[in-house]
């Protein structure tokens, strides 16, 4: 029988740290906030103290800027992944949506990065914009072999979920996560939908990997709950930040996310584990 040719080897290499092979999930921490967030967040000071919780927990891949990838290299192990987010905030709490191109695809490999992250808002000014960035990312991906993540999500992610869905919902989402799909991205990240059939509804449109953002900070039995339905979904893993490094215990949390997804606990369970260890 011949063996299938990989088209694409750099990518597929990648893709072996940013999703585990053998359990075929996704547990990324979000320390990019210093760039998105409108003020500055407690629990992004020491990033070296997050970086090693975050790969003592058991994360698969450290989302974060190419400034303290910098910074914290040394706390990175071999066989786990960085994701270097190519867009920011601009205008802070102005205007929705609008974000700044902070970096390249090119820039990222010569840094060792993993994959490339975009932000991806819709319904905003300047969506024309943001299409024509996320494709032409996805082209850049693919010719430089580098995993593409394109976060589907809200005009922003500093609201509650409940204000989110009431002004743009599900058919936001499902819109947003197809066209990341449909531009060449490898792991789409969307916002919760509120509810595990709608969730599956867009993992189903989607087609390629989904990971569930942690999205503003929420008690842990909700976040873990969220989790555990997500994945029941479909999701592969999760994107989480500020429910982290916000947390009393960023380990404790990064660990509580790796027993739902990669262990097989239910949020009770993993929510048990959390609250001895705090």
């Amino acid at each position: 029988m011949q063996e299938k040719k990989l088209t694409n080897l750099g990518k597929e290499f990648r893709l072996k740290r940013v999703i585990d092979q053998k359990t075929n999930t996704s547990i990324i921490i979000a320390l990019d906030h210093g760039m998105t967030s409108p003020t500055f967040l407690d629990g992004l000071f020491d990033m070296k103290k997050r970086v090693k919780e975050a790969m003592d927990g058991g994360a698969d891949v450290i989302m974060m800027s190419k400034g303290f990838a910098h910074l914290t290299y040394e706390e990175f192990r071999k066989d786990r992944a960085w994701a270097m987010l190519l867009t920011a905030s601009a205008l802070g709490t102005e205007k929705l949506g609008l974000s700044a191109r902070i970096g390249t695809v090119e820039e990222a490999l010569i840094l060792g990065a993993d994959a490339v992250v975009v932000f991806v808002p819709l319904a905003t000014e300047n969506e024309k914009e943001v299409i024509e960035f996320v494709a032409e990312v996805g082209k850049e991906c693919e010719r430089l072999g580098m995993v593409f993540i394109a976060e589907a999500e809200y005009p922003t992610t500093y609201e509650s979920l409940d204000k989110l869905k009431g002004q743009w919902g599900f058919d936001y989402l499902m819109r947003n996560a197809r066209l990341c799909t449909e531009l060449g991205a490898d792991i789409v990240k969307v916002n919760w939908s509120g509810d595990p059939d709608s969730f599956a509804k867009i993992i189903q449109a989607t087609k390629v990997p989904v990971v569930v953002a942690g999205g503003t900070k929420i008690p842990d039995e909700e976040l873990l709950e969220r989790m555990e339905f997500a994945k029941k979904a479909g999701a592969i893993g999760c994107s989480v930040g500020r429910n982290m490094f916000q947390h009393k215990n960023p380990f404790a949390m990064t660990r509580a996310l790796v027993r739902i997804f990669k262990e097989d606990y239910s949020a009770k369970e993993a929510l048990k584990e959390l609250k001895e260890a705090v």
